[in-house]
């Protein structure tokens, strides 16, 4: 699958132009052997303004429990590329119907070390929303449509590390959780893009929380 025609509104203009060359961080240079993957970054326009759809993976889960993320999985072989995987996913997840989406762009490969794979994220303009609720209640707790507001409120935005000192990067407080790890790295990579980005306070720093931090050490 391709890129689509769309009639998406001016604001994602700046977004689909400069997103499709978003630098790609040290830490996400994709390593050969990898397993290929794509995410859905699916933006509409909500009550609340332009905003980004993202899930919260189930807390019985025993890898990426409980963390926030955009819809998105491997790449099956029934897939016909990162667009079809995406919107596949987006559909099982959230119950996203594909037909109502206009694909933008696919951004740059990112590498996913935690779990070995090598991410495509792929850009899309939700046309005609469909109702959304958590399609795997075993693998998603939450779906929640977060206004661009939200993420680029420098009063959501912080720092979080790990009790023993060390940063694990950006995070957001935003839609009922605190979005944190990759996805808060890619959101800080798209707010940049598409010229919504706002300055923040780099330097509050807070430890990520304990229930948080148990979740993520299951895998």
């Amino acid at each position: 699958m391709t890129e689509t025609a769309s009639t998406c509104p001016p604001w994602l203009d700046r977004f689909r132009a400069e997103a499709p060359r978003m630098p790609v961080p040290p830490m996400f240079e994709p390593e050969p052997g990898a397993r290929a993957a794509a995410v859905l970054i699916l933006f509409g326009e909500g009550p609340d303004g332009p905003d980004v759809l993202l899930t919260e993976r189930a807390a019985t889960l025993s890898n990426h429990a409980g963390q926030p993320a955009f819809p998105g999985g491997r790449i099956d072989d029934c897939d016909e590329g990162p667009v079809a995987a995406a919107l596949r996913e987006a559909w099982e997840e959230a119950g996203v119907e594909p037909s109502g989406v206009d694909v933008l762009c696919t951004l740059p490969e990112l590498y996913l070390s935690h779990s070995r794979h090598r991410v495509t994220p792929v850009a899309g303009w939700w046309r005609e929303p469909s109702e959304i609720a958590p399609g795997h209640p075993g693998e998603v707790a939450t779906v929640a449509r977060v206004p661009i507001r939200d993420l680029a409120d420098p009063a959501n935005r912080l720092t979080v590390k790990h009790p023993s000192g060390f940063r694990m990067g950006p995070a957001f407080r935003a839609g009922g959780m605190l979005v944190w790890g990759f996805t808060a790295a890619v959101l800080t990579q798209v707010l940049v893009a598409g010229g919504w980005d706002r300055p923040w306070d780099t330097g509050h720093v807070e430890d990520l929380p304990p229930d948080v931090l148990t979740l993520a050490s299951r895998g």
